[in-house]
């Protein structure tokens, strides 16, 4: 067996052991049913990498009707979900691994289109910069505040009682949650808007129902997660010392903090001077408080041990668990050699990626390279770019 420190044992505060320190990063499949459920696609993918990390979490579920945020997504927003929930849960933790539910509202980043006519809602009525084109939201009432704080609670307590061992909720990419916290997005008045403090209280009053759910319904220790993006680009927005705030802030209202960030080794977005690297930023903040996921760019076992000797405690991979479902079990090994950096359509099968996510995957990601359907590269074979060879480049 290797010997890298990601492939021992994490024990959270509350007593959840990890069997290792790496974590499926969540990852959108599409592959939902148009209401929300699981399907047996989704279920596949989940099997297939559900042997190696010690934590997966899953695909973002919203909590709300009104905060769903694209067609093919999860919900957790109603009790008949809860059949394909317990499936779910009960294979990522088949050979042992921790299922983490990972909850949200869409906010402004949803369309009426995906709606069914609905208008998208957040904290303020102003429109998301990026992507362009986005609609300008309705600004949301007190009453719908206070019952999408609910809601979260819902959703915590139906993963609950659907085996997971966890829920995250995703305050980061310009989702409702981050949305209350930017000076960009909120431009409230009221008491959920205006100073740092006040833009907080949305996000740290989910914390709380979420908290006060399982202090009701888990019998057994069950974590809360809370995922946040280090910066936003826009004038005004979040800067690397919001976060820092943040994070400092919530560190012992959770059980751990997730970073998202398309590379570990990134530095500020917003301050070219700046070069130490935001994860370094965190782990001097936070450390021996609260354990520290590290996310973006880890291909290589090398990449792993590296995060975890930058003080990062637990290690997210996604576009390589993607290309190579047992990478982890690889690493243990010592069979580093045949881990997969690259894949064609003819992988699909075997990866457990379904039709809906090849096709996502292809709109996404399509313009970094071009092939055609049998994997092979085409000089001038157009708009048939595939998830394959070298789209890890852009995703």
């Amino acid at each position: 067996m290797a010997d890298y420190q990601f492939l021992e044992p994490l024990q959270f505060n509350n007593g959840i052991t990890l069997k290792n320190k790496i974590v499926m990063a969540p990852m959108t499949t599409m592959s939902s049913f148009y209401n929300g459920k699981i399907t047996q696609d989704e279920l596949n993918y989940f099997a297939a990498r559900a042997g190696g990390p010690g934590m997966l979490i899953s695909s973002v579920a919203n909590v709300s009707d009104n905060g769903k945020g694209f067609e093919g997504e999860l919900s957790v927003a109603h009790d008949e979900m809860l059949p394909g929930l317990r499936k779910l849960a009960a294979t990522i933790k088949k050979d042992g691994a921790k299922a983490i539910l990972q909850i949200f509202n869409a906010g402004r980043k949803s369309t009426s289109q995906v709606l069914r006519g609905e208008t998208p809602v957040s904290a303020s009525a102003i429109a998301a910069e990026f992507p362009p084109g986005l609609e300008t939201p309705r600004a949301l009432e007190q009453e719908e505040i206070e019952q999408i704080i609910n809601d979260f609670g819902a959703a915590t307590r139906r993963a609950i009682q659907a085996g997971f061992d966890g829920v995250e909720l995703h305050g980061a990419n310009t989702y409702l949650l981050q949305q209350f916290y930017s000076a960009n997005s909120n431009q409230r008045s009221d008491e959920w808007g205006g100073s740092q403090e006040k833009r907080l209280r949305f996000p740290l009053a989910v914390i709380k129902e979420v908290t006060e759910t399982i202090e009701k319904y888990a019998t057994d220790s069950f974590l809360l997660g809370y995922r946040i993006s280090p910066e936003e680009v826009e004038t005004p927005g979040i800067h690397l010392e919001d976060t820092l705030y943040l994070a400092e802030t919530i560190k012992n209202q959770v059980d751990y903090i997730h970073l998202s960030m398309g590379s570990y080794k990134r530095t500020s977005l917003n301050d070219k001077t700046d070069t130490t690297p935001i994860l370094k930023k965190f782990t001097e903040k936070i450390a021996n408080e609260v354990p520290l996921i590290g996310v973006g760019s880890v291909e290589t076992p090398e990449d792993a041990e590296e995060m975890i000797n930058s003080g990062t405690d637990l290690v997210a991979i996604g576009r390589e668990l993607l290309r190579e479902p047992h990478w982890v079990e690889k690493a243990m090994t010592g069979d580093e050699a045949s881990i997969r950096t690259t894949m064609s359509l003819a992988d699909m099968e075997e990866l457990g990626i379904s039709g809906a996510m090849q096709t996502y995957l292809k709109e996404s990601f399509g313009s970094v390279m071009n092939f055609t359907p049998d994997g092979k590269k085409a000089e001038n074979y157009q708009n048939q770019a595939a998830p394959m060879e070298g789209f890890e480049k852009k995703l």
